[in-house]
């Protein structure tokens, strides 16, 4: 219903096709610009940025997630530090990370793993913070070490909660390659829309839009299937 509304109310002059065209002209502009070869270069250069920053973020706020998780008087000494930098906005870090990075590809990495480091890293703390503690004190009083009690227990319970993190990363890796694109790159989807929008290439706009929420579908159903074979002990309980 959303695409026939979109299809048709430009037709029928209820909203400005020159602002927002039909579905089906920006579907055939994009698959024009994809058999010239335009749009896969773009697309792969995006990906690249985003998984770059979110592989960064997860390799180093998963295993700091786990020890401040773990171990409570060290979350309690670096947490007035985490809640400072986790509440300062990416956007306004950006004239900084130039500065650092210069503007290119690292810069690029920076902005993105900024925004997807936290996510990670609380989903982490609160998975496993929030492991069973009837199973814990039971581990714990047949003699069970806290290595094997970690591997055993803790770790399959915070997998939920790490990957809704890593879920929610991936949505702000996505939103934020935008961001980056749009100010000194020279490819990217970031770049295809606002190079399209100087142009008034409407059309090719959408195409950018579109691609890039199709490429945070995919990447969402991906750590989903993550969840479930990583989670195959779970039961599912239906209403």
């Amino acid at each position: 219903m959303f695409l026939l509304l979109w299809e048709f109310a430009p037709r029928f002059g209820l909203i400005n096709r020159t602002f927002l065209p039909p579905f089906s002209e920006i579907i055939v502009k994009g698959v024009e610009y994809a058999l010239a070869g335009k749009l896969l270069p773009q697309v792969l250069v995006s990906v690249g940025r985003a998984a770059g920053g979110f592989g960064l973020g997860v390799v180093t706020a998963v295993p700091l997630g786990v020890l401040l998780g773990w171990y409570r008087p060290l979350e309690a000494y670096f947490n007035p530090l985490l809640q400072l930098l986790r509440q300062t906005n990416p956007v306004s870090l950006f004239p900084a990370f130039i500065l650092f990075f210069g503007i290119g590809y690292a810069t690029n990495i920076a902005i993105i793993y900024w925004v997807v480091v936290w996510p990670i890293l609380l989903g982490t703390i609160t998975g496993v913070r929030q492991a069973d503690p009837a199973l814990v004190k039971y581990a714990r009083s047949v003699g069970l070490p806290d290595r094997v009690i970690f591997i055993k227990v803790v770790a399959p319970s915070a997998i939920p909660s790490i990957i809704t993190g890593m879920r929610l990363a991936a949505t702000y890796s996505f939103l934020m390659l935008v961001v980056s694109e749009m100010v000194g790159a020279s490819s990217g989807l970031g770049y295809l829309i606002v190079n399209a929008q100087y142009l008034m290439s409407i059309h090719l706009l959408y195409v950018g839009v579109i691609v890039l929420a199709l490429l945070g579908i995919a990447s969402n159903w991906g750590l989903v299937a993550l969840e479930r074979r990583l989670t195959s002990w779970k039961q599912d309980i239906n209403p």
